[in-house]
């Protein structure tokens, strides 16, 4: 839980200043100070943990994500617009 803390200006003398409020925080007591540990794993092990397959062809890569080649065009002209939005 925070807690409060009155401390006099660091850079002021002067006896009617009044004192500045500090929010002091601390990190929680239960959590670690890093992330868990994780078993180093090989490359093949991770790669079997995610049943992958090798890329033996272009054609393994290709993907249908536009429908024709005029949503392709727009796509392609609103990512150069944007790109360059805040060039000029």
């Amino acid at each position: 839980m925070p807690t409060l803390a009155a401390t006099p200006y660091a850079d002021h003398q002067d006896s009617t200043t009044p004192p500045v409020e500090v929010l002091v925080t601390t990190p929680d007591a239960g959590l670690p100070a890093y992330p868990p540990v994780r078993p180093h794993l090989s490359v093949e092990e991770l790669l079997a943990a995610r049943n992958t397959q090798p890329i033996r062809s272009l054609d393994d890569l290709a993907a249908d994500t536009f429908e024709s080649d005029e949503e392709l065009d727009e796509f392609l002209a609103f990512t150069h617009a944007e790109r360059h939005r805040d060039v000029a």
